[in-house]
């Protein structure tokens, strides 16, 4: 942890202790740390007016003393509050206290919000896929909260998992309009500060760009949540925000069923449409996407191929894949600095959101000037199409409606699902001849090793042949077994489940082993029978010699142990001598 980070988290613990207790207005009690945010902290409460339980937000200190973002904070509660709608949480109230500090008295804006019981939907997410009913369920609930707050003129610009709790009740409710701000609001202090704010995982490509954004940029992201609940992910991930938002922007995204084979097809259209580039393209309104989404549940499967025409549809060929594009990108997402440094709103988004846009202007001109609009493409010519995030049967398909050969080949991915195509060769958007042959790469999915013989080999043995592997070795752990020599392998695994030889893990797993420990646990039989210390000494693989005593005195029939040579751990096939009295 670097010393700044450390500092951070030790100012925000110190603020969390000196809140607990207080009562802020004359009115709400904090209570316990209940989540933190980007923007505020949340906080257990109760009402001391009311007598009820609540949730109170405040806004974090090192904003709380930026009047704009006071401005939006507040703007905030007034827009919540006027929305009363079971699947919106609740705002009660807003208001602004004071602290005594060092040198002056510190604000802490405050708004108080209705306390819901259950869990987040990214943890739900986070156990992975979701059966396709839920995911209908949970997002048809997230769409009934749209359908209200647009209604009511608020966009929400934040619509992501971490925004959106089912109760214990099943009952889905959206909260933290924190970026939402009525459409018809003008204010430009306001309007600019929260332009390139948001989650990059869930940007519509407008907010990517700083471009104004409608009620349809919300229905964009939850497509993007109706993604990660079919497939378990989002279908744009990156080393950094910059790099998501430009998938946002210029990529085609994998229909969940090639990710997710348990996720049905009929839901592949809806996703598909709600996540189109543009706007006008999307579903117009909330109720329009429950319908569909309402009918993807009821439905049959669409054809492999209706869904492909659907995306070349919705996302055409897309010049912006361009090498040099991409370059500039790796360029941006890479550079360090972007870390905020500074109190106040994140400046370092907005110069974000500004060089993206500059890089897909940059991108558009390059396509330009490679089309050459003076030069147009001659009738015996033939543009490679688009067929990366396809599986190979459509790809083939458009392939040979443009007169071209697919030639298919295979190459590991670990970004790309088994069975996509990753590129082609000539590369999308050139021109070839008709009945050229175009290399198709598709996906065989993480690159896989295969488990060698482990079990019964040596320890050491078993190291080397994992390097040989290129796997890694994870835990030893030493187990007792009668049979085994110190340092054997009993079993070998793999992320919690069992492998053996010729079994395949993707490269560069762990491979956790347990080897036998060489030695055995035994008992003290004295005071027991000789003859049931004997048969379960010799059960345990060990060498057991009696031996008379005649100095002690015999009781019963059957003799009893007297002395034990050894107990506890011993070495297997060890000698173990049972002393019995023989005297009288």
């Amino acid at each position: 942890m670097t010393d700044q980070k450390q500092a951070v988290e030790e100012r925000t613990a110190d603020e969390t202790h000196a809140l607990d207790g207080r009562v802020l207005g004359a009115r709400y009690r904090i209570g316990a740390l209940i989540g933190r945010g980007g923007m505020a902290t949340v906080y257990r409460g109760y009402d001391l007016t009311l007598g009820r339980d609540v949730a109170i937000k405040i806004l974090k200190r090192d904003l709380a003393g930026d009047s704009a973002f006071r401005t939006r904070f507040r703007l905030e509660a007034q827009a919540a509050s006027r929305m009363a709608n079971q699947a919106i949480v609740r705002v009660f109230d807003a208001g602004e206290d004071v602290a005594a500090d060092v040198n002056a008295d510190r604000p802490i804006p405050f708004i108080v919000m209705e306390l819901v019981h259950g869990v987040l939907l990214k943890d739900l997410i986070a156990l992975g896929p979701v059966p396709a009913a839920d995911a209908s369920r949970y997002v048809d609930g997230i769409l009934e909260a749209l359908e209200y707050s647009h209604r009511a003129g608020v966009v929400h610009r934040d619509i992501k998992p971490g925004n959106v709790m089912v109760t214990d009740a099943g009952q889905v409710k959206v909260m933290d309009f924190g970026i939402a701000r009525a459409v018809s609001d003008t204010s430009s202090t306001v309007a600019e500060t929260t332009a390139i704010l948001g989650t990059a995982a869930y940007f519509a490509p407008e907010q990517a760009k700083g471009e104004p954004v409608d009620g349809r940029a919300d229905l964009y992201s939850t497509g993007i949540v109706l993604y990660e609940l079919l497939t378990g992910r989002p279908p744009f991930r990156g080393d950094s925000p910059v790099a998501v938002a430009y998938q946002h922007v210029s990529e085609t995204p994998v229909t969940p069923s090639l990710v997710n084979e348990t996720s049905p097809r009929a839901f592949d259209p809806v996703v598909l449409r709600a996540l189109a580039k543009e706007p006008s393209q999307r579903f117009p309104d909330a109720a329009s996407f429950r319908e569909a989404l309402d009918a993807a549940s009821d439905g049959k499967a669409p054809s492999k191929r209706a869904v492909g025409s659907l995306t070349t549809q919705l996302y055409g060929e897309d010049p912006r894949r361009a090498a040099e594009t991409a370059r500039s990108l790796r360029q941006l997402s890479t550079d360090n600095t972007m870390t905020r440094t500074q109190s106040g709103p994140p400046v370092a988004w907005i110069w974000a959101g500004v060089a993206l846009i500059t890089v897909l202007v940059a991108s558009l001109l390059f396509w330009v000037v490679q089309t050459d609009p003076l030069n147009p493409v001659p009738a015996s010519a033939r543009i490679v199409p688009t067929v990366a995030g396809m599986d190979l049967e459509h790809a083939s398909a458009e392939l040979t409606d443009e007169d071209l050969v697919s030639s298919p080949t295979t190459e590991p991915s670990d970004t790309v699902v088994e069975g996509v195509v990753i590129r082609t060769d000539p590369a999308a958007g050139e021109k070839v001849e008709p009945g050229t042959e175009v290399t198709v790469v598709v996906s065989e999915g993480p690159k896989v090793s295969v488990v060698p013989k482990l079990v019964s080999a040596s320890e050491a043995d078993a190291r080397a042949a994992i390097d040989g592997a290129e796997l890694l070795v994870g835990t030893v752990t030493p187990r007792n077994d009668p049979e085994l020599a110190a340092g054997t392998v009993i079993s070998a695994q793999v992320n919690g489940r069992d492998v053996v030889e010729g079994d395949e893990v993707p490269s560069g797993s762990t491979v956790n082993l347990v080897v036998a420990s060489g030695r055995v646990t035994i008992v003290d039989y004295t005071g027991g029978t000789l003859a049931l210390a004997q048969s379960e000494l010799e059960a345990q693989g060990l060498v057991v010699t009696p031996a008379e005593d005649a100095g002690c005195q015999a009781e019963g029939s059957s003799p009893l142990v007297h002395k034990q040579s050894a107990v506890g751990d011993v070495p297997v096939h060890s000698t173990i001598t049972l002393t019995y009295c023989t005297g009288e």
